[in-house]
């Protein structure tokens, strides 16, 4: 392994992937020693990661960390590529993948609990390989046991709507990994390479046109996972039925991972920018028709996974815009649907647990008998909808900004069609505030608060939603280093291929 890219004394960005790995894998025998730590493990090792990332963030936002495997030199070996991108989705895996461990302490407690935590860290570290990885055979490797992972996650519980889902997600989640597949079979055959970077540069010098049909066969193929319109068909089933702990981090991390793998095909790649208007439609109808489908809900985690698909549309339309500006509001709108809907989930899942019912009628009278559950409930739906002081408001700003600056009148009246969309989500979440606080509680149900150990992870979920909603500036900085670096294919190649 070659450590060329390190300097300062950084830690080496393999560790984000070897260690949960590891982990994964000696759960097993940790069991045999005691059956009581397991559910720590993942708490540790998400502790780690974040730490490790965050001492990496200052050093990628100077130089890349190009990580190299086996000896050889890219193209010839399997590398990672540590720029402000994948360090920055690492960070927020680990970030998120912690909480919700925190969570899942006192949430998990019934079922194979062992495998629950063997599958939860295979698939957060699959995420962190897919935006570390350079070439597109380990992205297809590590995209597939994210999926694995999911699917069988989804069916934890263990009753027939859960694993009916989950056969559904598999069928369509296979179709996409051999979509994927064919599609990097096609570019290998044409180029003889598997690094992007090398990728890049050959369709560079041929044209894009010989790699269309590639192209859009891996676009179709990760469009599966990333929820975009109309491949979205498997999401409101999979992250209603899983465990609340499972819908954060599908919700959360996994579709944006899968949204992370087209824009990084697409902007690194390819640089089809011909095409991205094409997206900026394809995002804007995600938004509505998601947001369309979440207002008519009565089923809140149903309710909130077609909020999921609204905000992938909004992020997909602020990267199709393809300037630095826009850019950084999508990954800015990144960063506030992980936070906002991990802290959505966590809180609707003990107020489920509490009133016995996925139905935001039996909510009634939460805002009095769990008072910092439903106000963390709130305050995740405020910052989705976009309200400051709090992380959706500058998020949502910045793609809205950088919509306005384009001079066609079609951006005009796509806004329009952004702020529907966002008056329609404002409803739905007010709809179900509205029932929490002021309509009167059921008779005969027992309700408390949720346990110190669910509230300590959403306690913090909030104070990253106002503190950042207060003082966007940081996290500004190292958004505009990373949309740089998926802007300038040309340096990633330069980077990369030495």
């Amino acid at each position: 392994m070659d450590d060329a890219g390190l300097f300062s004394g950084g830690p080496n960005p393999i560790l984000l992937v070897v260690v949960p790995l590891g982990f994964a894998f000696a759960l097993p025998l940790i069991g045999f020693v005691s059956k009581k730590i397991l559910k720590y493990i993942p708490v540790g090792v998400f502790m780690f990661n974040l730490v490790v990332a965050l001492r990496l963030l200052p050093l990628v936002l100077k130089q890349p960390i190009l990580v190299e495997i086996g000896g050889f030199s890219p193209p010839f070996c399997i590398n990672l590529v540590a720029g402000p991108v994948g360090i920055l989705f690492s960070a927020l895996i680990a970030l998120a993948g912690l909480l919700v461990a925190v969570y899942t302490l006192v949430y998990i407690k019934e079922g194979p609990e062992e495998k629950y935590h063997i599958l939860y860290l295979l698939l957060l570290t699959a995420a962190t390989g897919v935006v570390l990885t350079g070439d597109i055979f380990n992205l297809f490797v590590f995209f597939e046991i994210l999926c694995i992972s999911s699917y069988t996650l989804v069916a934890y519980v263990g009753n027939r709507a859960g694993i009916e889902s989950s056969v559904k997600y598999l069928i369509q989640g296979a179709v996409g990994s051999s979509l994927l597949l064919i599609g990097i079979g096609l570019l290998y055959g044409l180029f003889g390479t598997l690094n992007m970077a090398d990728l890049a540069r050959q369709i560079v010098s041929v044209g894009s046109s010989s790699a269309f049909i590639p192209m859009a066969f891996m676009i179709t193929g990760l469009g599966i996972e990333a929820a975009i319109f109309p491949l979205n068909s498997w999401l409101p089933d999979a992250h209603s039925s899983a465990p609340s702990s499972v819908s954060a981090i599908l919700s959360g991390i996994a579709i944006e991972v899968g949204l992370y793998a087209v824009v990084r095909i697409l902007f690194t790649l390819f640089g089809l920018s011909s095409f991205f208007l094409f997206f900026v439609f394809l995002g804007v109808l995600t938004l509505l028709i998601g947001e369309m489908c979440a207002f008519s809900q009565n089923n809140i985690k149903r309710m909130l996974a077609y909020s999921s698909i609204g905000q992938i549309g909004l992020i997909l339309f602020a990267f199709a815009i393809a300037t630095a500006y826009a850019v950084t509001g999508g990954l800015f709108q990144m960063i506030s649907h992980t936070l906002g809907k991990g802290l959505l989930f966590l809180a609707a899942g003990y107020m489920i647990v509490r009133s016995g019912s996925m139905e935001i009628s039996s909510l009634k009278g939460m805002g009095k008998r769990m008072p910092l559950t439903a106000l963390a409930f709130t305050i995740g739906a405020f910052s989705l909808v976009g309200l400051p002081p709090f992380i959706g408001f500058p998020s949502k700003f910045l793609i809205i900004r950088s919509a306005l600056a384009e001079e066609a009148l079609i951006f005009n009246i796509l806004i329009g069609l952004i702020l529907l969309g966002t008056v329609i989500e404002g409803a739905y979440f007010f709809r179900v505030v509205q029932v929490i606080y002021f309509q009167k509680e059921n008779e005969h149900q027992k309700r408390h608060e949720a346990p110190v150990a669910a509230l300590i992870p959403m306690f913090l979920f909030m104070i990253a939603i106002v503190a950042i909603g207060i003082y966007p500036k940081l996290v500004t900085g190292i958004l505009d280093s990373a949309a740089s670096e998926l802007l300038d294919r040309v340096d990633y190649i330069r980077s990369v291929i030495q």
